[in-house]
């Protein structure tokens, strides 16, 4: 059986990295489901097993940070935030380090995926109005959400599961990851200056008008206060999913927003993709497979700041950083400084994101928004900067981490 589990496993994992299987209409999410159930039926891990492997505490904190998401984004927020920090650049070079800037700092707190979603149309009608090429600004874009979202917890799925399960505070993860990921996104600007150099001739402009911009200043109001509560709690020492869960229930009472349109916007196969893997990775430590391969290597590992940076970001565009975290949770336990382990982890799963077009969900956010307009970033296009902003980044956290 142990075989069979092993298939099973394989094809599942190698479905989730790929987004799909053969000549099936099947997402990660429904991969990973029906990869769930095939092991439960097979007995790789029992019902009871599987209800216990999944943290909930995770689950709850990314349901929670997708609702003050969704009212943020009804509120106009994202877009009013983006119109007036972009109204600071006046050359090319300002315009790309005003992107990267905000596109990384927005990351940290809210998700890079929904930053890349609500920025990338307005990066694109700035650019396109301008006549600039919108390449550039669009890679200065999907770069720095995946470098600002590792500086938090919550700045990204990955790091929700490395915060819960690793125990650090908000604030002692973000004193950690803050640091390298200023200096990475310092970075990112000049590589792309570097690359696009013909794109950032010093030529003076004024950004256009864009288009009109909706707020509704009730939600508006209510979400700002909801999310200063919440980082406040983060900040003192709070429970990290309560704290996100609270200021959620806070904006789901309402007398003007309707429920349905919150709950239509949530990413629901979001949160099954994650259950799923969850179970996933219990069949692998209940079949005794992730004892067999970790005892291999847990050594090389965790006495290593450099294999374990590197072992991880290979891991990471193999089969996407969510998995590849799970995978590494039973052996970062074991390490003699769990706590530099964990870190290491979440900066090189996310930093990893820029390595290739694929590597992280935000990159292909930037890329399908762009191409419903008629520009195509490309897998090469995106490997000219983004390779290298991933490879100099991970070695930025590796000498942090010495």
């Amino acid at each position: 059986m142990l075989i069979l589990h092993s298939i099973i496993i394989i094809i599942t994992l190698t479905g989730v990295a790929i987004g799909r299987l053969p000549k099936l209409r099947m997402n990660r999410a429904t991969i990973a489901l029906v990869g769930t159930g095939l092991l439960i039926i097979t007995n790789a891990i029992e019902l009871d097993q599987a209800y216990t492997s999944v943290d909930w505490d995770t689950i709850l904190l990314l349901f929670a940070m997708m609702i003050l998401n969704i009212n943020l984004s009804l509120a106009g927020f994202f877009q009013l935030i983006a119109s007036k920090i972009i109204h600071f650049a006046s050359t090319p070079k300002q315009l790309l380090l005003v992107i990267i800037s905000s596109s990384g700092i927005l990351s940290a707190l809210f998700l890079n995926d929904t930053i890349c979603l609500m920025f990338t149309p307005l990066v694109l009608e700035i650019a396109l109005t301008l006549k600039r090429s919108p390449i550039p600004y669009l890679m200065g874009l999907a770069v720095s959400a995946n470098i600002g979202s590792a500086a938090t917890i919550v700045g990204n799925p990955q790091n929700m599961i490395i915060g819960i399960s690793s125990g650090i505070s908000f604030v002692d993860f973000t004193s950690a990851l803050l640091p390298i990921s200023i200096i990475s996104l310092f970075v990112g600007w000049i590589v792309i200056l570097f690359i696009y150099r013909k794109e950032f001739v010093d030529n003076k402009f004024e950004i256009p008008n864009i288009s009109e911009i909706k707020i509704y200043k009730p939600l508006l109001i209510k979400s700002t206060i909801a999310t200063i509560i919440m980082i406040a709690a983060f900040v003192y020492g709070f429970s990290i999913p309560l704290s996100a869960f609270a200021a959620a229930c806070l904006l789901l009472v309402t007398r003007r927003l309707k429920p349905e349109r919150v709950f239509r916007e949530i990413d629901w196969s979001l949160l099954v993709f994650f259950a799923a893997l969850f179970v996933v990775t219990g069949a692998i430590e209940t079949t005794g497979i992730s004892n067999y391969l970790f005892s291999k290597v847990e050594s090389f590992i965790c006495d290593n700041v450099v294999n374990l940076s590197v072992i991880s970001a290979v891991l990471s565009n193999l089969v996407s950083n969510v998995p590849a975290v799970l995978l590494f949770r039973p052996i970062i336990t074991t390490c003699p400084d769990p706590t530099n382990a964990w870190l290491i982890l979440a900066m090189a799963t996310t930093f990893a994101g820029n390595l290739t077009l694929i590597g992280s969900v935000a990159n292909l956010i930037v890329a399908e928004s762009a191409k419903k307009r008629g520009i195509n970033l490309s897998f090469i296009e995106y490997l000219k900067s983004g390779f290298l902003i991933a490879v100099i980044s991970i070695g930025i956290g590796i000498f942090f981490f010495l």
